[in-house]
């Protein structure tokens, strides 16, 4: 057995959290959260990382992503009020001085292969950051979005990849268990999480029992469907 983790995740547009839906951006709504109001990000971070007992916070900065401005300051504010939080920031970064203009933030920067237009853009990337920066290999509708080596060849993932099943999202239908068992065969050592249809205790038990590192959720827990209970008895059960 395996440590996991169960990383929460905030998605942020329009300065408030929003609830994030089968990867239709245009149509996030404002989160209806047991947390805290949609406003009150950091009240919102505050019960995802207590429910979680992660040390780690995905935030999706989705202006950012899709190029009409970002959540910066926001952000900035969010590792002042949350110390002990390590930041996993994915802003569509998709060059160097895309991750450049976030690392005084200390956080770990999230590159979506959806927002890379070539793999030597990834590829300078993780030159220039190391393992500083996680990989998110993203799926659509039309299948993976980025570009085609970044799926194929192994030899380019960093030793911590996420397997981004953005129809998914915020969606009662389940994780892909299929594509990301292959994921993470053909990962051999590299930390694979899971992102994308987690619904109950049972899909984070079936997606730990892959052997994958961890699992990024989010609607499961604003619903309660996941509750702090029973991910500290899936984590108590992983435990070396």
């Amino acid at each position: 057995m395996s440590n996991f983790t169960v990383i929460p995740a905030l998605d942020l547009k329009g300065g408030v959290v929003v609830h994030a839906v089968a990867g239709d951006r245009a149509d996030y709504r404002p989160i209806a959260s047991p947390f805290g109001a949609a406003d009150d990000p950091a009240a919102i971070a505050r019960g995802l990382l207590g429910a979680t007992g992660s040390s780690a916070l995905y935030i999706a900065d989705l202006d950012a992503i899709a190029g009409i401005g970002n959540h910066f300051e926001l952000v900035r504010g969010l590792s002042y009020a949350l110390p002990g939080a390590t930041l996993w920031i994915d802003a569509g970064f998709s060059d160097v001085a895309d991750c450049a203009f976030w690392l005084p933030l200390g956080a770990t920067l999230v590159i979506g292969s959806e927002s890379l237009a070539a793999v030597d853009d990834w590829q300078e990337i993780h030159g220039a950051f190391g393992e500083n920066v996680v990989l998110s290999l993203d799926f659509g509708t039309d299948g993976s979005r980025g570009p085609e080596p970044l799926f194929s060849d192994p030899a380019l993932w960093p030793t911590r990849l996420i397997a981004m099943d953005l129809t998914r999202v915020g969606t009662d239908t389940g994780p892909d268990v299929d594509r990301l068992k292959a994921i993470i065969e053909a990962a051999g050592s590299c930390a694979v999480f899971a992102a994308g249809g987690v619904r109950s205790a049972k899909d984070l038990a079936a997606i730990a029992a892959l052997r994958a590192q961890g699992a990024v959720i989010a609607t499961a827990l604003h619903s309660e469907a996941v509750t702090q209970n029973e991910i500290a008895a899936l984590l108590r059960e992983r435990r070396p």
